[in-house]
Formats: structure tokens, sequence, C-alpha cells
């Protein structure tokens, strides 16, 4: 598996393009905006978008879903059912944070802890790991030890909980109990800035540092 990581929209949300070298099949995971971005990576790179998949439904990640789908004849993947709500108001979302217009939309096939997702010769585990959203979604790579995580976890801090239906405790939960478990090696892209281990989160991350929850 190769990927490459692409900022979009004001929010400058890592929109990651990553494919399977052998069928040059290629996935976008959190398709923001700035699709012409990211249309111009995968032609770059020699690759086919065949899939998008959403770790969460926040307007940074999901906005420009439907319209890339539409544009390339592919279907939308993820996140949780449980946050089906935040795709289905995504009109709302546009408008409370300043975004153009943006319809809502469903996802073509929802996910739920534990599925597989294949790309060309590439499988990616599907994680559930609620807090930032009820219904956000991890996906790692086994093979490279590399997550995808949304907005779960950053380089030195961690998800917001203060939207609707957000937890704090479930976020800390899934951190430590889905994430620390695949091991210190793994390396993470978060949804924002940039990506580190979980080893090193764990010696030093403010929030969920293994000291600090002791």
């Amino acid at each position: 598996m190769k990927f490459q990581i692409i900022p979009v929209t004001p929010f400058q949300q890592n929109c990651s393009l990553v494919w399977c070298e052998a069928s040059k099949q290629a996935a976008v995971i959190d398709p923001g905006g700035d699709l012409e971005r990211i249309t111009a990576a995968a032609d770059s790179a020699g690759v086919t978008i065949s899939q998008i998949w959403l770790t969460h439904g926040h307007i940074d990640h999901v906005g420009g879903a439907e319209r890339l789908a539409q544009q390339l004849g592919v279907s939308i993947t993820g996140p949780h059912e449980a946050d089906r709500f935040w795709l289905t108001a995504l009109d709302q979302q546009s408008q409370k944070f300043g975004f153009p217009h943006m319809e809502s939309f469903e996802a073509d096939r929802y996910l739920s802890d534990g599925e597989r997702l294949t790309l060309g010769e590439v499988e990616i585990e599907v994680i559930h790991t609620p807090g930032h959203t009820p219904g956000h979604v991890v996906f790692y790579h086994r093979d490279s030890e590399t997550a995808f995580v949304g907005d779960v976890l950053f380089h030195g801090s961690i998800g917001r909980t203060d939207f609707p239906m957000s937890d704090h405790q479930a976020l800390i939960n899934s951190i430590t109990q889905k994430l620390w478990p695949l091991g210190n090696q793994v390396r993470f892209i978060p949804g924002h800035g940039p990506g580190a281990t979980f080893g090193d989160e764990r010696r030093s991350n403010p929030f969920v540092a293994d000291a600090v929850l002791a």
C-alpha cells in the first residue's frame, strides 16, 4: 500500500489518497473538498479512484464526498451508522461552519467494527472508535502498520468532544483500548496536522500519555 496526504478545505483537513501498488486501484479517505487537488494527485500517481471511505460525518471530512462520487461513478463507504445524522444534516453543517451550501447525503454502505475493506490486493481493517463522534471509524493497514485515525487522535492532542453526541470518556477508551493494543510502532495519519506513532503519544501526549492516565 502507498498513500499521499492531501490537505483540503479551510480547516486543512488531511485527505488521504491510498492505493494498491499492484492494481493501481485507489481509495480517497475523507474528501472534504478541493476535489481538483484530489483528482490531480490521483492522475499524478497514475492510479484510479474506485472507492471513497469516510472516518466520520463532519463537513471538513465529507463535504466533497457526494460530488466526487457522482463525478467518478463510485460509492461512498463509511462511517459507522451512528454518524448518519451528521451526513443527513450536511446542509446545516455548511451553514454553521461557513462552507458553501452542500446538500445532505447518505453513505452507500455504513461500517461496523471488525469489517475488512479490500483495495486491489490491499486489505484494510475497520475499527469503530466512538467519542469525537458516535460513528467514527479508523482505517488500519496491518501489513504496513499504518492507521488513518481521522479526528480521534492528533500529535500532542485528541479530538474535540464538545459536539452533539460526543463523549470524552468514550474517546479515551477508543484510544487506549482500540488503538494502543495495535502497538507502539504503528504510525498514524490524523485528520489534521502531522502524524506520529502511537508510542510517541503514549510517551508525551498530555491527554492520553501512559503517565497521565496511570
